[in-house]
């Protein structure tokens, strides 16, 4: 019965892992996501495997560990494919900015027209 309980417990959390990477891969983005978050389950996990292990506890259950450390593995992958769309999507903001700017710049030292040609501006 442990183990149906355990098992349970592990698909639970698991369903959960496929969910978070769809979601994330759409969002193309990797802000809201945690690699610290990421990272702690990731350790969870292991220490999970690690004590089936150590315990002798060598059954089924063991499989359903490595499926959710799998889809875990799959989250690490979307998490730092958005942190590199992240990162070229910034890129290509600080480029327009500087473009801005240079645009700015060159339309503040043009001549300004004066009053005496302000009818020429009309």
């Amino acid at each position: 019965m442990a183990e149906i309980l355990e098992a349970l417990m592990l698909v639970c959390f698991g369903l959960s892992w496929p969910l978070n990477a769809y979601k994330n891969y759409k969002a193309r983005t990797a802000a809201g996501s945690s690699w610290q978050f990421i990272a702690l389950i990731t350790l969870g996990y292991i220490a999970g495997i690690t004590a089936k292990f150590i315990s002798g506890s060598i059954n089924w259950v063991l499989a359903v560990y490595f499926i959710n450390l799998a889809c875990l593995g799959i989250n690490w992958a979307v998490y730092f494919r958005n942190c590199k769309l992240d990162a070229e999507r910034e890129e290509v903001a600080q480029e327009v900015v500087a473009e801005a700017e240079e645009l700015l710049d060159d339309v503040q030292r043009a001549p300004q027209p004066t009053m005496a040609n302000a009818h020429f501006a009309a």
